[in-house]
């Protein structure tokens, strides 16, 4: 074990590139240092420049190729190095498709753990060379001139492009286009770094019928508006506005221009209608390719129901449709549910159910509610799962599970957890849906004994049944004691936004009636100076800005709503000052027995009411009460069963 890293920064030396990882880069190995260097491939000695040093390794740039590999050759695209996007261009076709297989084998052996798990070679393309049927560029100033292009890896350093081989070439000749008319017009391009400017990107999309939909994003009013619409020649032409200093893509305010609201994606015999905000896969040949190694797979039956999580606009949901008795698709996205419903409608299929929600709070809540279906599919974010996710399809008692994953490390992270719950993998098919880049796609069967699967049904049964009356027992006994509190102002920290908020609650009739964020980037450093001081903050001092404007909750999700909304973290609430934030924490499942016991005597300092709810919870973890007698007190002991 190395303590001290003995290379320094700027040091040249010759190595041996020896494998590639997941982000393909070449790999070597000096002194016992592991080194990553971009455009390396293996099998070549390079004599390599060192850029960064961290303590285990280093990463270098390649200053000479002393000894070429076989599989190496020229790229076709001039930014190659300077954009970044396509990791393995200098690497030929055929030895890509290896590549991603040993990436996939690797992540399964060495992050999950797996062993003898057969890879089946990664499915490629014939032809891996203008498939992208999409494109999002961001507009900028280079030298004077306005440009699109992408930005260089890790950074908002715009390369620009004229083209780029991997993209459908009317969607580069389109985007050419939107920067002439800056140019024509005098459009000033938006900066970053001042906040300052208008046109901040265009996005191209080629949907396989040929029809083409653009959505062209500013800071502030569209100038020019005839010529653009004169000079775009497309089926559907959209404005988004987007006055946010950030470096998210589109803005709330869409406005159609010219043409239809959405053009028509087809995928066999389905069709989909596609809107500017819809997420579909911008590789054509191979979705087709993937979406059916995902349903061979599953296998579905026509008497079976199936749910997608993670539905998207329902383009799986719909294909599992045709075979399957029922699907329940899964999406956070509201626009990709309401895509999800028309898209139904359009291919005329009754026997789908599109829900609106994250997957970690609508699955488990399914599931609680007795939901069994007999095979799921789940096609998650790079990031993968959320723990309850995979822990409810444990508890479902399914026992096939497809897994499409476009992140072969959280893949195997992911497939670790579920192999605690009785499920193997069975099968596992990489598709390249990505030449020319590192990404790889990959489809997963695994598969639970029916023995694992009843043992689960039996351990779990109970358990729901007795968490369900508990949190029946729960909802109605925080309405009941907070019922002459008509309206309760409540304060929480919101990781995701980076605000504080505020919610006015009527628990009378279990109504969230408002809910509102203040914002805190500009006011951080004032704050955390008022608080220093001891000094109180008035809301009313600070900018504000509204979250949930009006929103009205149902009763039955009065709980669940506000603990979305509110976001707590269990540790922190389980000591905090604030009592409603303690009832919320004895509300959660991950609250459990030796949690309960440990902060017995924090609980003693409490109101009755709040007590209340702690004592439920010990109730449903089989924690007893033993009252004695001391003086005039009471003191609560528990025990374990």
């Amino acid at each position: 074990m190395i303590r001290e890293n003995p290379f320094q920064k700027n040091q040249e030396l010759i190595l041996e590139i020896t494998g590639v990882t997941s982000e393909g880069q070449g790999v070597g190995r000096s002194e016992g240092v592991a080194f990553f260097v971009p455009f390396a491939l293996p099998g070549e000695t390079v004599k390599a420049h060192i850029i960064k040093i961290e303590k285990r390794f280093c990463i270098a740039k390649v200053v000479e190729i002393l000894s070429r590999s076989p599989h190496r050759v020229a790229p076709l695209c001039e930014a190659y190095e300077k954009c970044g996007g396509c990791a393995l261009m200098h690497m030929d076709y055929a030895e890509q498709l290896k590549t991603k297989t040993q990436i996939v084998r690797d992540c399964l052996e060495r992050l999950g753990g797996f062993t003898g798990v057969e890879v089946q070679d990664t499915i490629g393309m014939s032809d891996p060379w203008r498939y992208r049927n999409k494109g999002s560029f961001p507009v900028g100033s280079v030298d004077g001139a306005v440009v699109f292009g992408f930005y260089a890896e890790r950074s908002h350093r715009l390369i620009p492009l004229f083209d780029c081989p991997i993209e459908d070439a009317r969607i580069t000749a389109i985007a050419r286009t939107v920067t002439e008319w800056a140019k024509r017009n005098h459009v000033r391009v938006y900066d970053e770094t001042t906040g300052k400017g208008c046109l901040r990107a265009c996005v191209v999309r080629i949907a396989s019928t040929g029809e083409r939909m653009v959505a062209v994003v500013t800071k502030g009013e569209l100038p020019a508006e005839e010529s653009l619409t004169r000079m775009i020649d497309t089926e559907s032409l959209y404005h988004n506005r987007n006055d946010r200093n950030t470096n998210v893509l589109f803005g709330p305010s869409f406005r159609l221009l010219k043409g239809s609201p959405a053009i028509t994606e087809r995928q066999g015999d389905l069709q989909f209608l596609v809107s500017p905000q819809s997420f579909l896969q911008v590789n054509p040949t191979q979705t087709e390719v993937l979406y059916d190694t995902a349903i061979r797979l599953l296998d579905p039956k026509p008497d079976e129901s199936v749910a997608d999580v993670y539905c998207g606009i329902g383009t799986i949901s719909l294909a599992l449709a045709r075979h399957a008795k029922s699907v329940i698709g899964i999406e956070c996205v509201p626009e990709a549910i309401e895509d999800a419903k028309k898209n139904a409608a359009l291919n005329g299929i009754e026997n789908t159910l599109f829900l609106c929600g994250l997957a970690e709070d609508v699955l488990p809540s399914l599931v609680e509610k007795g939901m069994r279906p007999d095979a799921i599919v789940i096609d998650p974010p790079r990031k993968g799962c959320e723990e309850a996710v995979l822990n409810a399809i444990a508890e479902s008692g399914v026992n096939r599970l497809v897994y499409v994953s476009c992140n072969p490390a959280t893949l195997a992270r992911d497939a670790k957890i579920l192999s605690t719950y009785g499920f193997r993998i069975e099968h596992v098919q990489p598709v390249d849906m990505f030449p020319h880049t590192q990404h790889v796609e990959t489809v997963v069967l695994l598969r639970r004994d029916e023995k694992e699967e009843m043992k689960m049904i039996s351990d779990e049964k109970s358990r729901y049944k007795s968490w369900s009356n508990l949190k029946s027992q729960m909802n109605d006994l925080l309405c009941d004691s907070l019922k002459d509190k008509i309206q309760y102002f409540y304060t929480t920290y919101h990781e995701v936004h980076n605000a504080y908020g505020r919610a006015t609650i009527n628990y009378k009739k279990k109504e969230m009636v408002a809910f509102s964020w203040v914002e805190m980037y500009a006011q951080e450093y004032e704050m955390s100076q008022l608080y220093k001081e001891g000094k109180k903050i008035s809301y009313g001092e600070m900018e504000k800005k509204k979250w949930m404007p009006e929103g009205k909750l149902c009763e039955i999700d009065f709980i669940n709503s506000i603990t979305i909304y509110l976001k707590t973290d269990i540790s922190s609430s389980l000591t905090s000052d604030n009592l409603l934030l303690r009832v919320f924490a004895y509300m959660d499942r991950r609250v459990g027995k030796r949690t309960l016991i440990r902060i017995k005597d924090d609980v003693e300092k409490l109101p009755e009411w709040v007590k209340q709810f702690y004592r439920l919870r010990c109730e449903a973890e089989n924690i007893n009460f033993q009252q004695n007698q001391t003086t005039d007190e009471t003191v609560v002991l528990m025990t374990r069963n």
